[in-house]
């Protein structure tokens, strides 16, 4: 969501700086509000767990170059007591920050924002866009908020060779709702437009305690003669290792199903968890006690751009016990302007 609330304030900067040269017209920039809400019911083990979602995300432009962004996550947790569903809802904010468009290589934000680490924290983890709605089991490995300050940005560094990068420091923060560790790290990516073919690599250390360190790789495939998404992503911390690697097709590429099957996607999902030295923290994170490997099939069909049925199933294996992941839900994603550009 960082990245696209970026490209949408760059976008208007440049379209208000070309109408201004052709008129005298000034197209003001508006603040939009955003976001996802949905539903998603999952059963493990036979352990049934409802999960309503409601994500709103702001994005408010301050002249040409200047853009404050949020988003808030508030996730509910209701499990069967007694034959009826409770449970708590939980409250974050996931980023909250102030960008400077310094140029087209270099954007500033300050703040908290999503810890560039990988690729699902920051471009795959909203519910409308994820195609499973299971997040993946090394998710927690060296990801969530930091408070402080990045620089972000790309450029081409040959023809048919870009380069994207993201550097962060994070500072010690206990504040309820801004918690985050002290540490600095980047994620560095090639991408080559013509196969449409990403390759990356993060780092980060951790300034206090154990100072460890973590990295990890990512990969990511969007050929342009198939709707197809292939995306791959290992990572290893202190905590933890293990990778995932996650393929889904849309058949709206096949002549003879079109109109009938053309709104639905197939996904499919492998992924393995190694423990790590600090298995105190891992289960305090969410992280396997044990060694597990996890295979998933699911499906989405879509009624419309941002509405759209999702379902899957899957099976993990570890020493601890097998257990079957079913689940099921809805996701809606909405945008609307708030004001006038006039």
């Amino acid at each position: 969501m960082c990245c696209l609330a970026v490209a949408l304030a760059c976008a208007l900067s440049c379209h208000m700086m070309a109408q201004s040269a052709l008129a005298d017209d000034y197209v003001k920039p508006v603040p939009v509000f955003s976001g996802s809400l949905g539903f998603v019911d999952t059963v493990t083990g036979g352990h049934t767990v409802l999960n309503p979602m409601f994500a709103p995300v702001v994005l408010a432009p301050i002249g040409e170059r200047w853009l404050v962004e949020s988003r808030a996550e508030f996730k509910g947790e209701y499990q069967s007591t007694n034959g009826s569903f409770g449970g708590k809802v939980e409250k974050e904010i996931d980023y909250l920050q102030l960008d400077y468009l310094a140029n087209r290589y270099v954007t500033v934000s300050l703040g908290r924002f999503l810890t560039p680490f990988g690729i699902y924290n920051e471009r795959l983890y909203p519910i409308w866009i994820r195609d499973l709605q299971t997040t993946p089991i090394i998710f927690p490995l060296a990801t969530g908020s930091s408070d402080g300050a990045m620089l972000r940005g790309g450029f081409e560094a040959l023809p048919g060779l870009n380069i994207n990068y993201a550097t962060y420091f994070s500072t010690l923060s206990t504040v309820n709702k801004f918690e985050s560790d002290r540490l600095f790290g980047g994620r560095f990516g090639i991408f080559l437009p013509r196969p449409r073919v990403e390759v990356g690599f993060s780092l980060q250390h951790l300034l206090q305690e154990g100072r460890t360190n973590a990295f990890g790789f990512h990969f990511e495939w969007q050929p342009r003669d198939m709707p197809l998404d292939t995306r791959a992503e290992y990572a290893r911390s202190n905590n933890g290792s293990g990778y995932w690697l996650e393929s889904a097709y849309r058949l709206s590429d096949l002549p003879q199903w079109n109109g009938k099957l053309h709104r639905v996607q197939l996904v499919g999902r492998l992924q393995q968890f190694f423990t790590g030295e600090n298995l105190a923290d891992a289960a305090e994170y969410g992280l396997p006690p044990v060694n597990a490997k996890q295979a998933e099939i699911g499906a989405n069909y879509f009624f419309k751009d941002g509405l759209k049925a999702t379902t899957s199933f899957g099976r993990q294996f570890s020493s601890a016990g097998n257990a079957n992941i079913w689940t099921v839900g809805i996701a809606y994603r909405f945008a609307l302007p708030i004001g006038s550009a006039q």
